[in-house]
């Protein structure tokens, strides 16, 4: 069962990011961990999200900057595998608390936790006009690359921070593009490698059917949204979406799911 939901939601969210201003990740994070433990529901979603930026490279990518990609990728594949590997590393094995709450217990893991926060983060950052518009100084390239990289690695959330970076760096709108999808290919690759090292422990290798679909799902959406939609924003669905995204997290955070 499973494997239909997350491939159907992998198919519509891919095309809803031509238009809700959020990215793959951001919104099939929390869908993976609603059905699996957080490491492994940010590995899973990292292994469709990296091919699905593969497929878009094929139509956009030939139109990336290279200057930018060598002043914001390195700094953010760096910070990708320090992400990745803190994601690994913090330990998760005993629960911070426990509370009582309708006659259950739950209990607040040390990632979960995390990882809640910055879901909670980045959705304001697309739910508030402020953060929506923020945007960096060219000459804060590698600045944006680090911590763009560092929490792709850390929660596979890197779009917002990577925009308001790249917004002001001149780059005509197919360059634009080009360069992002590259850049998160970059960043994908490097934690995706990290993960690696952890994977048949966590269970990916058991889950490979599930990634095939789910990204496959993805690649029809991608190929749709691109043909279909041509980025439009509407807003109203994109504050949904963030609502529904903060709540999510939330419920993660308290060991809820």
């Amino acid at each position: 069962m499973e494997i239909f939901i997350i491939s159907i939601i992998a198919f519509l969210v891919a095309i809803l990011t031509f238009f809700s201003g959020f990215g793959l990740g951001t919104i099939l994070t929390p869908v993976f961990m609603i059905f699996f433990p957080v490491d492994l529901a940010i590995a899973l979603t990292g292994v469709v999200h990296f091919f699905n930026n593969l497929f878009k490279i094929i139509l956009v990518g030939k139109k990336a900057d290279r200057t930018v990609l060598l002043r914001f990728g390195i700094p953010a594949v760096i910070a990708a595998f320090i992400g990745a590997w803190l994601l690994l590393e913090i330990p998760d094995s005993q629960p911070l608390m426990d509370y009582q709450l309708w006659g259950r217990t739950f209990e607040i893991y040390p990632v979960k936790l995390l990882i809640s926060i910055i879901l909670i983060i980045f959705a304001l950052m697309d739910l508030i006009p402020y953060f929506s518009n923020m945007q960096f100084d060219k000459n804060k390239l590698s600045i944006g690359g680090f911590l763009s990289g560092f929490f792709g690695g850390l929660s596979g959330n890197q779009g917002a921070l990577r925009t308001a970076f790249l917004i002001k760096a001149g780059l005509r709108k197919e360059a634009f593009i080009g360069t992002a999808v590259v850049l998160s290919t970059m960043v994908d690759f490097t934690r995706l490698g990290v993960y690696a090292t952890r994977f048949t422990d966590a269970g990916l290798i058991d889950n490979l059917f599930l990634v095939t679909c789910a990204t496959l799902s993805a690649i029809l959406g991608a190929f749709l949204g691109n043909k279909l939609l041509k980025k439009v924003t509407l807003l109203a669905l994109q504050r949904v979406v963030a609502v529904m995204l903060i709540v999510l997290s939330i419920a993660l955070g308290l060991g809820w799911i």
